[in-house]
């Protein structure tokens, strides 16, 4: 972490389709060696796949998988003493979104289906109906905060 000043946030413009920052970063965090165009197509045809599939627009499944998958709670990690606890904290908004997206990214990667359009209409379809590896993940996160939760007057 830099001593000298904080790091200039970046804002990003909203995509052409749905006029959403929200959508924009998701199709960054998907994007491999810089092919943008590439990954859009991905995330679009995965949204008409998803409203092909379940009937529902595939943009409010999207945003509806988004807010089941923020987490509000998180364990970090503070030395106190020579013993290193497992600290709950609330977690900021603009973190929730990062994390959201990155474990959304992993776990998409990681399906068995075939094609990355498939897997990220089946994710985002199994996070909008509470369900899937990234809500698991969700899950596990709150189940340590809870576990931990004895040392949460360790604040930061």
């Amino acid at each position: 972490m830099s001593r000298r000043r904080a790091a200039v946030k970046r804002d990003v413009l909203p995509d052409s389709r749905y006029n959403d920052k929200v959508v924009t970063k998701t199709i960054n965090a998907l994007m491999v060696d810089g092919k943008k165009s590439l990954s859009e197509s991905i995330f679009y045809s995965a949204m008409d796949l998803i409203k092909e599939k379940t009937g529902k627009e595939g943009y409010d499944v999207f945003k509806q998988a988004m807010e089941n998958i923020k987490p509000q709670v998180e364990v970090r990690s503070r030395r106190i003493g020579g013993a290193t606890y497992q600290v709950p904290t609330e977690v900021r908004l603009e973190r929730q979104q990062t994390l959201a997206l990155r474990w959304l990214k992993a776990f998409t990667r990681a399906r068995k289906e075939y094609g990355m359009v498939e897997k990220l209409a089946a994710e985002l379809t199994a996070a909008a109906n509470n369900e899937g590896a990234t809500m698991k993940k969700k899950e596990d996160t709150y189940r340590m905060a809870e576990a931990n939760r004895a040392f949460a007057h360790y604040k930061y």
